[in-house]
Formats: C-alpha cells, structure tokens, sequence
C-alpha cells in the first residue's frame, strides 16, 4: 500500500456527509513515483556490472534519455536507456573505470505513467571503487557575447590542469546546462580542478574543433560541503500556504561557477558555396572569412578584361563582380576561372583555382518576355488614355536610376541621411545635391558635408547641423547620379523637419566596479539590437542624447583593442573574450526629463544582470510540481484536508 492518507480523507467524507448527491470519482493520485530498489543497490561499491535496473513502485516513464540524461565521467559510446513497465534500464558500453564514482543523472526526466506526476530531480550512484565521491559543482554557462544562457552545453572538469589538456583528453566529469543556462557535477572527489564548457560538436569530449563554442578559466576549484539551512513553503492548496518549514541540508561548494562561452574567430577560408548569379548582371562570392587579397576571375568563354566592377563587403567576405558589358550580361552562362586564396589542411593559406559556369538565375529569354510584356501593358495604357482623349505618351520612359534616400523618422541634432544606389556608379556630382532651411517663411542655403561610403559610390552619407524646430528640404538635380549602365537619377526632392528639443530626454551613466578604460557602452532596444554606442569618459561617465521617449536597456564592453567592437576569444592564445556586462533594469525615458544612472558593472553576477525582457533562451523545460488536487477538492466538499504520509 502507498499511502493511508486516502483511507483517513475517504472516511472524514462519508462522517461529514449529510448533503444530497454522490461521490465524482474519489481522490486523486498526486503522489509521485518512488524507487523501491536497484541492481546494483543505489550507493552501491566495487561494482563490476555495467547494466543497471531501478524498480520503482508503479508504472513510469521517460522523457527523451538522450537528451535529459547524463552519465558522468562520460561515455564516449551513447549508453542504451530504457524504460519499461515499473524500471528503468541503463547498459553502459564503455568500460567501468577503476575507483570511479558514477552517477546517472535522470534530472526531473522521471514521471508515473498515470497522472504525469514528476519525481523531482534524481541521480542514481555507483562506485567502481571503495567509496563513493559525493561532492557537486556548479554554476552557469552564459554566451559571451550578450550573457544569454546557453543551453545543452556539456560542462566538466578536469584534475589535470596542464592547458593542453582540455584539447587532448576528454572532460573527467560531466554536466549539461539546461534552459537557464544552470549546470550541476556531481560525484565529484575531493582534489583540485579547472572547469571547461564545450559545445560538443563531434562527441568526444575535448575541444577539438573551432567551430564548437567554449568556455574556459584559469582559476582552480576545490570542492567542499558544509551543513546548510533552507526555507521550504507548504502549500495547502493552490493559494494558501500551510507553513514553511527550516529544512537541514548539505550545501555543496562552488555553487556559482560563472562560464562565459565564445566561438573562436573562423580564420579558416574557404568558398562557402558555389558563385550566385541571381540577377544577371552581377556574380556574388561568399567566403568563410575575409581576406585583403580578392579574388581573380578570368573569363574562359568571354573576355574578362575590364569586365567588372568589384565590390567587396567591409570584412571581404563577400565579393560582388558587376558586369559592366549588356552583352556579358544577356549571357546566360559564363565559363570562369576563379583563383582565390584558401585555408589548407595545414592551415595556411594558398592559392586555389577553381573552374565553373556561373547561370543566371533568370533566362535572357524569360527576361526579354517580362520586359515585352510591360512594354506592351505599357501600349495598352496609353491607347487607353487617347480614347479617352487624356495625355499619353507616345515614346516608351527609359527606367531612371532608384535612387534611396534615407531619412530618420526622428530627425535630431545628431542624424545623418543616407543616399543609397541599386549599383555602381560612373559618376557622382555631389555638387547637384542642395539643403536649405526656412527661416521666417523663406528657404536659405545650408551648410552640409556629403561623404563617399564606399569604393563603387553606391552608398553617401549626409551630415549637416539639423536645428530644432526647424523644416529642411533636401534637394537633388536630375542626373546628379549616373551609373555604369547609363541610368541616371531622376530630380528629388525630400522634406525634413527637427524635432523640438522639448521632444527628447538624455540618459548619463556614472559606471563603475572595473578598472579597465575603454568601456564602450551601448543603448538598447527591447530584441537587445543595439541603437547607439558611446565611449566611457575618463571619469566612467557615459552620456546619450536627443533619446525618443521609450523604454530601453543597456549594454557594456571592455574594448580592449579600441575598434569599437566586441571581439571574441581564442584558447591557444590564453585569450579570453572581452568582458560584457547588463545594466540589470528598464530604463524609461520621457520628454523633457533628463535621467542620470550609477551603474555598478559588477554588483551583480553575470547570470543575473541581464533583464529578463531580454533573455531570449527562456527555461522552456518547465519545473513540474506535485499537484495538490486533493486539497482543492476537500476545501470545495468542505472538509478538512490533512494529508499523513507514511513509510513503506
């Protein structure tokens, strides 16, 4: 029998009964399955058997082993776990080590097969030895880069705590982080060790790969325990507490560990795929990483001799080659040899030649039947236009050049306007791009700087001084811009006007807790995007103005280098990651109100200072609870509930 409680609660029903009705089905059962026994015994020593049976008091089941189960130290061959009827089976397939303690660790993976009730967290021990290790370490793994959890990260320990070791032997002992980010090892032996996270990418338990996403410190710990006292809160139903009781437990140290998990920089270059022709009148290569030396193309069934117009992206990872020749263009398929340098197995970088045929994506012919189509839809229009003896146009419009002119939704002090092309230009005449600014009804020439963006003039920025409350018009003459196909820009003409600085508020920041200089501080939005970046000052203040009202949040970096960017780790160069830290609330701003913030960057654990609006790796695994159905339904037959449980 499981329990007696049922019996005492059926019998308080039937004594307290008078009304009229019938019982709806009795009570629930709410208790969670136990283990009644195992093979070998549970904390059992000098163990031989690699299979394992746990019995348990009813019926089971398991949710998804792979994932949620962890065997420790690891198995590089994926243990077989099975659960059938009222045990689980576990058969090990690597060998037992000698004097090892291990633990199968089913997290809250465990629930009777009825009801769904969870037994709660459960590790199963074991020792190939004379005693079992019982200390635990743990902690939390957060990505580098922006602190978010990292989740199903293998965590582990090593007692070895040469640097080599981490790339040469796999981890001693395991744990995985689960939604948080939260990880526990367990069975862990009394000794001195380095703690690594690896995002295992090829199963073997050591960083053998750039791609896999580590952690790393050169900090020691050395496991220990003490008695400890917690708090836990009976409930006696869904919304009133029965009482909350001082529970004695064992509080295992270091209970914190902070891991900050980065990718390495992929420095292997490679062609990530074949060359697209999406358009027909440009080739596009994208490679793994960027290099100053760009690639050649040599034409094998055309003439590639000034053929193209190259432009890189700003990392040189990607390389557009526009055709500037219609006839090249109108070529459905073009031979090319392609020479560019790549990453041999050596890792050093050679020359590669590579030949193949680059297809535009869309026909010449599909495209000459879409351009007949609009020319005859175009016929079609204006016939239709002289019967009706309205103003037509008798010779087919040439397509001007789209010219993109970017203007902030908020125009402040501090904006810039961007002009941008759909290709390469052959001419800029920046000398036909005007601004003026009214003044007492009447427009007055302004002062501007038009600066060049890029190598092929497909991208100027604008920057003048936008006073508040003020209209602008910014103007731009026909054929100010022409490309290399021959197609100019038709006149524009865009309206602007400044806010008031009434519309705005300022936010400062007064940091402090570090004593590094060149802290980068970023403005964000609610998805973490970043808005703007200014730099600390010398006396750790950090200053944003002209700020929409809203709500935002904030970001810092300690930028090492001075490039204003966050800049990754590398573990053969003992290079940790920059530093990143959260400001821990949301700031709101309003008109008119100018907010001033101390920012202690590290009072808080990294773990915590992010805001949860912001964490995008929710814990989705949710915590299952023991219901207490029970308790609701004698509260709603009006009788009292005492729930006495008793040992099998």
């Amino acid at each position: 029998m499981k329990k007696l409680f049922y019996i005492a609660l059926a019998l308080c029903f039937i004594m307290s009964c008078a009304r009229m009705g019938s019982p709806d089905g009795g009570w629930y059962d709410d208790d969670p399955p136990r283990v009644i026994g195992a093979t070998p015994a549970e904390g059992a020593t000098n163990v031989t058997a690699q299979k394992i049976t746990i019995l348990f008091d009813e019926y089971i089941k398991l949710a998804d082993p792979t994932q949620n189960v962890i065997v420790s130290p690891p198995q590089l061959e994926m243990p077989e776990i099975k659960a059938a009827g009222k045990k689980i089976v576990v058969e090990l397939k690597d060998s037992l080590k000698a004097n090892t303690t291990y633990t199968i660790d089913f997290s809250d993976a465990i629930s009777d097969n009825n009801e769904d009730n969870p037994m709660g967290n459960y590790t199963y021990t074991f020792s190939t030895g004379e005693q079992i290790d019982t200390f635990e370490v743990a902690g939390y793994v957060l990505d580098a880069s922006n602190l978010e959890p990292v989740k199903g990260v293998s965590v582990g320990l090593y007692n070895n705590l040469a640097d080599s070791t981490f790339r040469k032997e796999p981890l001693m002992r395991i744990s995985r982080t689960d939604g948080s980010g939260h990880f526990v090892i367990k069975g862990v032996a009394p000794g001195e060790y380095r703690i690594y996270a690896l995002e295992d990418a090829d199963g073997d338990f050591k960083f053998s790969q750039k791609s896999e996403k580590i952690a790393f410190s050169h900090e020691t710990y050395s496991p220990s325990a003490k008695p400890d006292i917690r708090q836990d809160t009976i409930w006696r139903d869904t919304l009133h507490i029965d009482n909350i009781v001082q529970v004695p437990y064992t509080h295992f140290y270091p209970d914190n560990v902070i891991m900050l998990a980065f990718q390495e920089p992929q420095t292997d270059r490679y062609l990530l795929k074949q060359p697209e022709r999406i358009e027909a009148n440009r080739i596009t290569l994208y490679f793994s990483y960027g290099n100053e030396q760009l690639p050649v193309i040599k034409g094998l069934n055309f003439n590639a001799d000034s053929a193209f117009v190259v432009e890189p992206s700003e990392k040189k990872d990607t390389v557009t080659y526009w055709l500037r020749d219609t006839t090249l263009i109108n070529k459905d398929t073009l031979e090319i040899s392609l020479e560019y340098l790549m990453t041999d197995s050596a890792g050093v970088l050679v020359s590669q030649t590579d030949t193949m045929e680059v297809i535009a994506k869309t026909s010449y012919a599909k495209r000459i039947k879409a351009q007949q189509k609009a020319y005859e839809d175009w016929q079609k229009e204006q016939e239709k236009k002289k019967k009706r003896e309205e103003r037509y146009d008798s010779i087919y419009p040439v397509k001007p050049l789209d010219v993109s002119v970017g203007i902030p939704s908020s125009l402040n002090p501090t904006s810039k306007v961007y002009i941008t092309m759909p290709t390469p230009l052959m001419k800029a005449d920046t000398a036909a791009v005007h601004l003026y600014s009214q003044i007492d009804s009447l427009w007055y020439r302004t002062p501007f700087e038009i600066r060049q963006q890029d190598s092929v003039m497909r991208r100027f920025e604008l920057v003048a001084e936008w006073h508040p409350e003020t209209e602008y018009s910014l103007e731009i003459d026909s054929a100010a811009f022409v490309d290399i196909y021959g197609l100019a820009s038709q006149e524009i003409k865009s309206g602007l006007k400044a806010k008031s600085l009434d519309e705005y508020s300022s936010l400062v920041f007064q940091l402090s807790g570090v004593r590094d200089t060149g802290i980068v501080v970023e403005l964000l939005d609610k998805s973490d995007k970043c808005l703007r970046q200014v730099r600390a000052d010398a006396s750790g203040e950090v200053a944003f103005f002209y700020l929409d009202p809203g709500k935002y949040y904030a970001r810092a970096f300690v930028d090492r280098n001075g490039n204003n960017l966050w800049d990754t780790g590398e573990y053969d160069a003992d290079f940790q990651p920059e530093d990143v830290y959260y400001f821990s609330e949301e700031i709101e701003c309003k008109a008119k109100w100018d907010i001033t913030k101390q920012w202690n960057l590290t009072a808080k654990p990294r773990n915590q200072q992010k805001p949860d609006a912001l964490v995008k790796q929710k814990d989705s695994k949710q915590k299952a609870k023991l219901k207490n159905r029970n308790a609701e339904r004698a509260r709603q037959l009006g009788i009292e509930y005492v729930k006495k449980e008793l040992v099998k």
